[in-house]
């Protein structure tokens, strides 16, 4: 059974298939999800997944790419958010992307910091998002994130050396679709050296499908690729892959 660490079902290209899609995941091998928010409405449709199904759990969060325009009461949603529903198991998707630069680049790392500083109160796990801004998130995640919480680097796509650099911190490498495709070979080097203890598998759905169905609409079911891939670089089971990743996810978001 799979631990499919990031994933959006709550996005509309699941809105004519969801109850159906998520319904059948179970039968598909897939026994737990974690779905994040983008920004308050995905956070709080996030939750509101999370209560209808016992294997899915939210994160709440708002993505760098909507934190242009938020004031404060955007923290006071979160927070509420995250201590009125047990489900909640991590404050995320948070980061900065200065690849399509939707928000500037200040305002990005200012609510970052935000909800980092609201994590670290709530004693709640990180879901980062870093997308062409290698440096400052990990100087950000370096400087504010307090030793108590949990911090996991999702669909990871820097370079062996800032991954090891960030294991030396205490956080986990999550993996997503982009480690099966051919000419990929920084995040399959990654998937390599990185210790098993250490990482997480992903699909990001619906974002992102893994080879050999690269270009389609992703689900939670094709975690499966991102773990065979994984094995293959290991050159170590599959069974162990599934197993040490679902395990990884379990104690890090604190899920029985």
């Amino acid at each position: 059974m799979l631990f499919d660490s990031h994933a959006h079902l709550n996005d509309e290209r699941f809105d004519e298939d969801r109850e159906e899609l998520i319904s059948s995941l179970p039968q598909k091998g897939i026994d737990l999800v974690v779905n994040p928010g983008a920004c308050i409405k995905t956070s709080i449709e996030s939750v509101e997944l999370a209560n209808k199904y016992d294997f899915i759990y939210a994160a709440v969060g708002v993505h760098p790419h909507d934190v242009e325009g938020l004031d404060d009461t955007a923290i006071d949603t979160l927070r509420k958010l995250a201590t009125e529903n047990e489900k909640v198991v991590a404050i995320g998707e948070i980061g900065l992307d200065y690849y399509y630069d939707n928000s500037p680049r200040e305002i990005q790392k200012q609510w970052f910091i935000k909800q980092i500083e609201l994590a670290n109160e709530l004693k709640l796990p990180i879901i980062i998002h870093d997308r062409d801004a290698h440096g400052d998130t990990f100087e950000i995640i370096k400087k504010y994130k307090s030793t108590d919480i949990g911090c996991v680097i999702h669909c990871y796509s820097g370079n062996v050396e800032l991954a090891r650099e960030y294991v030396k911190m205490g956080c986990y490498i999550s993996l997503s679709g982009t480690v099966t495709f051919k000419n990929n070979k920084k995040t399959k080097e990654v998937a390599r050296e990185i210790p098993l203890d250490r990482l997480f598998i992903e699909t990001d759905s619906p974002y992102m499908a893994p080879t050999p169905h690269r270009g389609e609409r992703n689900d939670p079911s094709l975690v499966q690729f991102v773990a065979d891939t994984i094995a293959v670089e290991k050159g170590i089971s599959y069974e162990t892959v599934c197993e040490v990743t679902k395990d990884n996810a379990k104690r890090f978001f604190g899920i029985k």
